[in-house]
């Protein structure tokens, strides 16, 4: 039956109420037979004969109910014979033993190619009357086969975050995650980072590779060099995050919560540390420049780093331009050093006094130019530019005074 002109929801609560309502056709059939009864009987009671009590039905239905409340099954007593041959079946039950996942209409046009004349509405009759007698698998036990066949490992030490546990100040929770940098095309780091949520306070290292070691080497890091002690750490469910970082954490008395999967959102703010990171650093670069940058990054990066070199084919090449190349003592070889110049505006006092603990802006900017290998860096602060006009010429004049000695230096040096 089709129902047109209605919203879907109603159609589909009907569709569910008829279903509903087959399969209790024959326990409802029998409860309106023994109601008929019940009346019949009562009306006789009252003085009424058998025919006037039975108004509309008859007497003999009225016995018969009363003696079989339940309708017969209707049922044919000979069914009709399957109109397939044995060599048709065993065709069928070979091809499905060689594709266990197809179903009537990829087998169907297999054996109309063989030469069989047959239907696909016959194909799955067939692959129905089989699967009956148990000489093919059906598909969804298939599917449960190939899933996991035991359940996850339990981790030592790692659990869920219980919905009590609540986080209000600096170090209760600190996130931790990696990301993968590419500093050329055959060069990628993976950069740790781990950031206070509440404190907003990064710790960032670099590796050559995500492993359990490297990330308990890191943990190190972040306990060292976190104003305040680490009272919990979330992670998501990277194997770099298993096995002896894990025993790091448990031999530091460190929750270790993991979060569920499928789940970044809730580690959403070292995410966006990590993108920020890429986005504004990493991506945004000139590409005339880019490759000269790979370069820099790979000379800068520690041994541990470096890649291990590529064996290349021989060439033949030149003598006079082998000669002409070749390193004189005139032209001594050119070394690069990177250094970087900052100026940092503040409103407050962070360089110095009780809120220096609270300074997440420099420790983060010498990690990041750190990372690519610029340790020669000079800082320009201009702080207390909130507390009033008068410490603000004050802050301004002293970062105009640094400024021309950081200009001042270099041209010295040159002279």
């Amino acid at each position: 039956m089709q129902v047109f002109g209605l919203p879907g929801h109603v159609i589909r609560n009907a569709g569910r109420a008829s279903r509903l309502l087959g399969a209790q056709t024959s326990t409802i059939e029998a409860t309106r037979r023994r109601d008929a009864v019940a009346r019949w009987r009562r009306a006789m009671k009252d003085g009424l004969s058998a025919d006037q009590a039975a108004h509309a039905v008859p007497r003999s239905t009225l016995y018969r109910w009363e003696a079989q409340p339940a309708p017969k099954s209707r049922r044919p007593h000979r069914m009709r014979a399957n109109g397939w041959s044995r060599e048709l079946r065993a065709e069928v039950e070979r091809l499905r033993c060689d594709f266990p996942f197809w179903g009537k209409d990829k087998l169907g046009p297999l054996l109309r190619k063989a030469g069989q004349v047959v239907s696909n509405a016959t194909v799955g009759r067939i692959l129905k009357s089989l699967v009956e007698r148990g000489r093919v698998t059906p598909v969804p036990q298939l599917i449960r086969k190939i899933g996991r066949k035991c359940a996850a490992k339990a981790r030592p030490h790692a659990v869920r975050k219980p919905k009590d546990v609540v986080f209000e100040r600096p170090g209760d929770i600190v996130q931790i995650d990696t990301l993968t940098v590419s500093l050329a095309p055959n060069l990628a780091v993976k950069h740790f980072d781990a950031y206070d949520v509440h404190a907003k306070w990064t710790v960032a290292k670099p590796y050559r590779s995500a492993t359990a070691k490297n990330a308990a080497d890191f943990l190190d890091k972040v306990t060292a060099e976190m104003p305040w002690p680490v009272k919990a750490i979330q992670i998501d469910g990277g194997s770099e995050f298993m096995a002896e970082f894990e025993t790091a954490c448990a031999a530091k008395a460190i929750p270790l919560y993991v979060l569920p999967p499928r789940s970044p959102k809730l580690n959403g703010a070292v995410e966006r540390c990590n993108g920020a990171m890429a986005i504004r650093v990493l991506r945004n670069r000139r590409p005339a420049d880019q490759h000269r940058q790979h370069r820099r990054a790979r000379r800068c990066l520690p041994a541990s780093l470096q890649p291990s070199p590529t064996p290349r084919r021989p060439r033949r090449t030149n003598s006079k331009r082998v000669s002409q190349n070749m390193p004189r003592p005139d032209h001594p070889p050119v070394s690069y050093v990177l250094s970087a110049d900052m100026i940092l505006t503040r409103g407050g006092l962070y360089s110095e006094g009780p809120a220096e603990t609270m300074d997440s802006q420099e420790p983060h900017l010498r990690t990041l130019l750190g990372f690519f290998g610029i340790t020669d860096v000079t800082l320009v602060r201009a702080e207390k530019l909130g507390f009033g006009p008068e410490y603000r010429e004050q802050a301004i004049h002293s970062a105009r005074l640094q400024i021309e000695d950081a200009v001042s230096q270099p041209v010295a040096q040159a002279a």
